[in-house]
């Protein structure tokens, strides 16, 4: 049988690896686009960015990988735990694909916009929707979704205690965070703007409480592998 704790480990730390290199190749390769106004530093922008754009597309698309094998090894665990939980853990892992899909549709957006600059020139009008309909997806839709596996996943930690409780209060947190950022879907798509939809304020409040959660679960699944298969000391007793 497999090793689930280990295997959500390694997926955790793998999706946590992979969002901070694919953060670093936003920033560092591809960088901050122009306004959606400035029809001609857009075209150019996509044009030069097309490559890195891409691979960022690339390195999400395994990101979500790892991440459907962390929710299917975090349903396991709990529900092998507490199985009265099961209906919330699949919920988690319901939202979780989801989100996933969700994501997967904003990369296939995106990638419609380093495609139509590649040996072509750029269609101003395709590239401002593809890049408006992405920011969306990846800003306030997928903050409501972080949110419902967050406080499913917080639920179902405490409730089962498979994993140490404190995981589970920073997953309400991670919800709380996430639902605070919900509302930049409002405050425009403004590069320069900290509360832009898709902006600086959905990475803080949403992003980078997420990868702290899913990495504090990797580095607790790996390090406590040996023990007991996420049976609770007290309920293994009380079954002898």
């Amino acid at each position: 049988m497999p090793d689930v704790r280990l295997w959500t480990g390694i997926a955790a730390i793998a999706v946590a690896i992979l969002t901070v290199t694919e953060f670093s190749v936003q920033v560092f390769v591809v960088g901050a686009r122009p306004s959606l106004d400035d029809e001609l530093a857009l075209v150019d922008f996509m044009t030069r960015t097309s490559d890195g754009t891409m691979f960022t597309i690339l390195i999400d698309t395994l990101l979500m990988a790892a991440l459907i094998v962390f929710l299917a090894g975090f349903r396991q665990l709990i529900t092998h735990s507490e199985p009265a939980l099961q209906w919330v853990a699949d919920l988690a892992y319901g939202a979780g694909l989801v989100f996933v899909a969700v994501t997967l549709v904003g990369d296939a957006m995106e990638a419609g916009t380093a495609l139509d600059v590649t040996g072509m020139t750029g269609d101003y009008s395709v590239l401002r929707a593809l890049t408006v309909g992405h920011t969306i997806l990846f800003g306030s839709i997928g903050c409501v979704l972080t949110a419902l596996v967050a406080a499913a996943s917080a639920y179902v930690t405490l409730g089962s205690e498979a994993l140490p409780r404190w995981t589970g209060w920073l997953a309400y947190g991670v919800a709380i965070l996430n639902l605070a950022a919900v509302p930049t879907m409002f405050g425009g798509t403004d590069p320069a703007s900290f509360v832009a939809a898709g902006g600086a304020g959905t990475a803080l409040f949403a992003t980078f409480p997420w990868l702290v959660w899913v990495t504090a679960i990797g580095i607790v699944t790996v390090r406590d592998r040996r023990r007991p298969f996420d049976v609770p000391t007290e309920r293994a007793v009380a079954a002898a």
